[in-house]
């Protein structure tokens, strides 16, 4: 029981953190589209820098978050779960190999001229690997994680946001085929709007476990 009640106050801590970081990336990215004069354009400074380190800051309570969901899961669902964790682990290690290699690296005068590495246009290597942690391991993850919950009341609100967030994720790969990364803002919806939107209804959850004693 004690391990109980300590896994649902991580849950609480992680998810209101991912709400409350999600939120503040999505002004930082509403600003930074706001001041371009093209939509072609990439998001320039100091917005761009401020969302790298809130991608950063993220990672840690996205995976605390999927390894409280697997704690407190019945026995059942903990292979789904478990999965959950795997892959938000994943998608954390990737996406901030990327992000810290363009804060850090990319800055430097040895590094200037390598576009097609460091550039947040497509095509590059840190796009690449950035759709690859967004695109396809974030959603396997939701989607896992959705599994964990059981069907009724507020569980099913959480497994539709969840899967609704996998899904408009997943849906964002397809910018790759058609060479357009617009269509790349379909994803954003999914892991920045749904998926904060999951979070929230996710701390509910376990502030009533807490209530409840589990």
């Amino acid at each position: 029981m004690a391990a109980d009640r300590k896994a649902s106050r991580l849950g609480v801590f992680s998810a209101f953190s991912v709400v409350a970081l999600e939120a503040l990336y999505l002004a930082a990215l509403v600003s930074g589209l706001a001041a371009l004069e093209s939509p072609e354009d990439p998001i320039a400074n100091p917005y761009f820098t401020i969302m790298e380190f809130l991608i950063l800051a993220m990672m840690v309570p996205i995976v605390l978050l999927a390894i409280a969901i697997h704690a407190t899961c019945p026995n059942e669902r903990k292979p789904f779960a478990l999965g959950g964790v795997a892959f938000a682990a994943l998608l954390a290690c990737v996406t901030s190999v990327v992000h810290f290699s363009v804060l850090t690296l990319s800055r430097l005068p040895e590094f200037e001229g390598w576009s097609l590495v460091f550039a947040f246009t497509w095509p590059s290597a840190v796009y690449s690997l950035d759709i690859l942690a967004w695109d396809i391991f974030f959603p396997i993850s939701v989607v896992l994680s959705a599994f964990a919950f059981e069907k009724g009341g507020l569980q099913s609100a959480i497994r539709g946001t969840l899967f609704l967030s996998g899904a408009l994720a997943l849906a964002g790969l397809a910018g790759v085929p058609l060479a357009d990364m617009q269509v790349r803002n379909i994803g954003i919806i999914g892991y920045v709007g749904v998926y904060s939107v999951a979070a929230f209804l996710i701390a509910i959850h376990f502030r009533r476990r807490l209530r409840s004693g589990g």
